[in-house]
């Protein structure tokens, strides 16, 4: 059968452990039968169960025992009791230290059937939202936020000295830089990494709902408020809340937040009853909140409140050096989930990447290597494949001056500086003044170009 489900039976009973072994057989479980709870022990340390179904009463180790040997090495399965002598206080004793249920003898075999689905149901949620966590934390590790450039370095230091905190943070970068991601990262890798993340980005809600998402309502609070709901703080409650895109937030929501963020208690729209909360809190935003603050858009008490650890995020243009490695970073993940074997990228078409301004930032490249994946045929993505935007970027090298060196000669040292100073100009006039992106174009690293524009007083 499909169901295939494995149970470790423990009765001391020779009579009783064939029978209910067979049963539960031709239900197709797999079942082990042992008469001893040191016996269980023994197989318990050496293989997994989802269901336990153990008699009470048994010679030496007795069933609460196996039950609590259970619950403090943490198993991940589910154990049924079964008794003879049902009592108040002996099912009241079994569910205290954690029995999935219990079943009286004689046993009513329709009703174990009906009690060990159930039970194989609720083992198989645990190790699926188990199983689910761990991909999260995979996914949400430091290793993917992809970088060596000093700024994107920065970040991660920056992080790491904040982990196992509950200090406020306020993430702040660019639209596609990873605000998300960094946020994710921040609470998969720290103490609340098994509590819930809830995101909820402030500016795609309509600012007439936002509270009732936050904060939650009662039924009838408002019109079309037909049941209770909590609200996202409620539900992060032990977690971490995101608040995305919070300098979109109205006014009047910033003064409730501030009381949320002072008293570290909600109150449902409609409600008198206030909820104690112990929730991290990380916000991100892509607006200057100071000049909002200037501007009487943006409560300047909140502000200081959400800012206590700032996590600025380079927008990409400010760190080409790590193009390369986002690329094929990209390249290697989008190939995977296509099913496709692992492409390369030309010269012509990395050159390509490395010269483009990322107005879009990161998830502008990410959706960039998506396309070009989806439309090569070949093995390689060339510089025709990128989008026009990209691929169209001229990457003819600028000349080198040539200079004459006249018959009385010249000062080599003097003209070589006139030379890195011309350079230097033509590169930070190309590039805005933005001396990563001047020092990727002459394919020096940014110290140094900053070094060269110190020493020359330009």
């Amino acid at each position: 059968m499909e169901n295939a489900a494995h149970i470790l039976f423990i009765d001391d009973d020779p009579g009783s452990r064939e029978g209910l072994t067979l049963l539960l057989e031709r239900e197709g479980y797999q079942v082990e039968a042992v008469a001893a709870g040191e016996d269980a022990l023994e197989l318990l340390s050496r293989k997994s169960y989802d269901i336990i179904i153990t008699d009470l009463f048994l010679p030496g180790m007795s069933g609460i025992d196996i039950l609590k040997h259970v619950k403090e090495h943490s198993l991940p399965c589910n154990v049924i009791l079964i008794t003879g002598n049902a009592t108040a206080e002996t099912a009241v004793k079994a569910m205290k230290e954690g029995a999935f249920d219990y079943i009286t003898k004689p046993l009513n075999f329709e009703k174990l059937k009906v009690l060990v689905a159930k039970a194989v149901e609720k083992s198989r949620l645990i190790a699926e939202n188990l199983y689910l966590r761990q991909q999260l934390r995979g996914k949400y590790k430091f290793d993917n936020i992809i970088g060596n450039s000093p700024a994107i370095q920065q970040v991660f230091s920056r992080m790491e000295k904040i982990l196992h905190t509950d200090s406020t943070v306020l993430i702040l970068g660019k639209s596609g830089t990873g605000k998300e991601l960094v946020a994710r990262a921040i609470h998969f890798n720290g103490p609340r990494k098994e509590k819930p993340f809830i995101p909820i980005n402030c500016g795609a809600i309509p600012a007439d709902l936002l509270e009732s998402e936050l904060f939650g309502h009662m039924r009838g609070s408002f019109t079309g408020a037909v049941a209770d709901k909590p609200g996202k703080f409620e539900l992060a409650n032990h977690g971490t809340i995101f608040l995305d895109e919070i300098g979109t937030m109205p006014l009047h929501l910033q003064m409730k937040l501030l009381r949320v963020l002072q008293e570290q208690e909600t109150e449902r729209v409609g409600s008198t009853r206030r909820t104690k909360l112990d929730v991290r809190v990380i916000s991100a935003t892509n607006a200057d909140l100071e000049e909002r603050v200037r501007h009487g858009q943006f409560r300047e008490d909140l502000y200081y409140r959400l800012n206590v650890i700032p996590i600025p995020l380079p927008p990409l243009r400010e760190r080409h050096e790590d193009v390369p490695l986002l690329a094929k970073h990209f390249l290697r993940k989008i190939c995977m989930d296509m099913n496709r074997p692992i492409l390369d990228l030309s010269q012509e078409a990395l050159r390509a990447l490395e010269r483009y301004d990322w107005p879009g930032n990161v998830r502008e490249m990410e959706n960039a290597i998506e396309r070009a994946v989806a439309l090569t045929d070949g093995d390689i993505i060339d510089r025709q494949d990128l989008p026009p935007q990209i691929g169209g970027i001229p990457l003819d090298d600028t000349p080198m001056p040539i200079v004459q060196i006249p018959d009385e000669g010249l000062n080599m040292a003097g003209t070589i500086a006139n030379i890195e100073q011309a350079l230097i100009k033509q590169a930070m006039d190309k590039t805005s003044n933005v001396k990563a992106r001047a020092a990727a174009l002459l394919k020096i690293n940014r110290t140094t170009l900053v070094e060269k524009i110190k020493r020359y007083g330009m």
